[in-house]
């Protein structure tokens, strides 16, 4: 069976399984429920793929199979694996039953998977309903995973990025079930690969999203790395999405990774030494135009990231890439970052701010989306890249690509295509000018819009109107009005033939 087909058979048993809590409960509510599930199942039959490969191994020598099973990657009890919960399905308290076994993976894996189940509860009345309904769901649940084509063992799916990739679908699919919501937790594919392809991380990068929701960019851009040499690090304010960037980490065996629960503004906690972690990507995709941000903060911020001038209170997109600026490693870090159009162009303290920033040439590119791309937010969106190894190199020229008009167009939703993506990274890498779609402008020309980085500033796309050939359009007209009056005769004609008078 092909890699597609495994991810396919996976996507449609869970998908099939999402039935049990549609119209009951909201999507940003019920993926907790089945992506944790998912989670469960992996874990569990990873365990019973090494046991059986131990046993075999170390022919039922009960001491050295449990040596080697303590060694893993990580720990489950044989009455916490799926299949005990399976077995337990028509309990009366399977929604507690579930709670506790969940509670006891995490102790039993600390150091990995510590407090990651702590803001999902299976034994809920409010999300899953009364006893009655919430243990008949939930047993609806259990049978659902638990079928045969719901197999994650590596003989039966290969290699387990397969499971990683299904799971970051599946967030996906749920993004985009939500709505509105769906911007908390997750960055669309297209737009992850894109961002994560222009920062270019190289072996040995360390990796940081400081507004991490669900993990996409991260794994977006730790794929582009090309080898297992990078490390990830992440912080997420939300709970429940900070549980899920834990769980997406280590389905993509990333199992290393740092991801904080906190406010990044208001509390960083990705410091070292009483001072902020120094990152060589920092890649973000910030809620836009965030209301109170933390701005009460910033005057006494201590490790001192808004020495270029403070956000206003209600938007606190520069705030972020203040931040990320801030955390970028002198002389070489690069920082890429989604914003709303409002960020290039606004004026006040965000003028300021965007002026310092380019003053000290640290603007490397600016990539206009197309809108309709984010969940949620209809409005068209724009990459910013920054390299602060540019710093070094006087006042050099921002690239503008204005990429707006070429997309996949859907009822719901816009998307990048292959092609869409290629051209952006091929135009951006090689710096090049083509006629309404990518500009180089100087510092002279910035300095001359006043720091103004509105795309149409630098990219014309205006397309003229035709020249009208006012003889021909005349003729035409005449043409037209001779052969109305014969209709016009005609129709005279005909009508005092039936005895109406014209």
């Amino acid at each position: 069976m092909s890699d597609a087909q495994v991810r396919d058979e996976i996507f449609n048993v869970v998908w099939k399984a999402c039935d049990t809590f549609r119209g009951v409960i909201d999507p940003t509510q019920y993926k907790d429920y089945i992506l944790t599930m998912l989670f469960l199942k992996y874990l569990s039959d990873i365990r019973k793929s090494k046991l059986a490969e131990y046993e075999k191994k170390y022919a039922g020598d009960k001491v050295r199979i449990e040596r080697a099973m303590a060694r893993e990657r990580f720990t489950i009890a044989e009455d916490c694996t799926f299949d005990a919960l399976y077995a337990h399905r028509s309990d009366a308290e399977i929604g507690q039953t579930i709670n506790t076994v969940l509670e006891k993976i995490e102790d039993a894996n600390k150091a990995k998977l510590h407090n990651v189940f702590r803001n999902i509860d299976f034994n809920s009345e409010a999300n899953l309903g009364k006893a009655r309904q919430r243990n008949e769901r939930l047993k609806r649940l259990l049978e659902d995973f638990g079928t045969e084509k719901l197999d994650l063992r590596p003989e039966r799916v290969g290699h387990m990025d397969i499971v990683g990739d299904v799971y970051e679908y599946l967030i996906g699919r749920f993004a985009a079930q939500a709505g509105k919501k769906a911007g908390e937790f997750y960055t669309p594919a297209e737009v992850s690969v894109t961002l994560a392809k222009l920062v270019n991380p190289k072996p040995g990068a360390r990796i940081c999203d400081p507004t991490c929701g669900s993990g996409s960019l991260l794994i977006k851009a730790a794929a582009e790395v090309g080898s297992r040499d990078f490390s990830l690090f992440g912080q997420e304010m939300n709970g429940s999405t900070w549980a899920l960037c834990k769980m997406n980490m280590f389905l993509h065996e990333v199992d290393a990774a740092r991801i904080e629960w906190e406010d990044t503004i208001r509390h960083p906690m990705l410091v070292e030494n009483d001072a902020l972690m120094k990152f060589d990507i920092v890649i973000a995709n910030p809620p836009f135009s965030l209301d109170k941000w933390g701005q009460e903060t910033a005057l006494k911020d201590q490790y001192q990231r808004f020495g270029r001038g403070i956000p206003p209170k209600s938007k606190g997109d520069w705030a972020f890439i203040l931040h990320m600026l801030a955390t970028a490693v002198e002389g070489r870090g690069r920082v890429g970052v989604v914003v709303p159009h409002g960020v290039l162009f606004r004026g006040g303290a965000e003028g300021a701010i965007r002026k310092s920033v380019i003053e000290d040439n640290l603007l490397e590119g600016v990539v206009g989306l197309p809108g309709n791309l984010f969940y949620g937010a209809g409005i068209p969106a724009a990459l910013l890249v920054f390299d602060k190894a540019r710093k070094l190199k006087g006042k050099g020229d921002v690239l503008f690509v204005d990429a707006s008009r070429e997309f996949e167009q859907s009822t719901n939703q816009n998307r990048l295509r292959p092609e869409d993506i290629a051209k952006i990274i091929a135009t951006y890498r090689a710096r090049k000018e083509t006629a309404k779609y990518s500009h180089r402008a100087p510092y002279a020309e910035i300095e001359e819009n006043e720091f103004n980085l509105n795309i149409p500033r630098y990219v014309d796309t205006f397309e003229p109107e035709p020249e009208i050939d006012v003889v021909a359009v005349q003729k035409e007209i005449d043409d037209l009005e001779g052969k109305l009056a014969v209709t016009r005769k005609k129709m005279a004609g005909y009508l005092k033939e039936l005895g109406f008078r014209a």
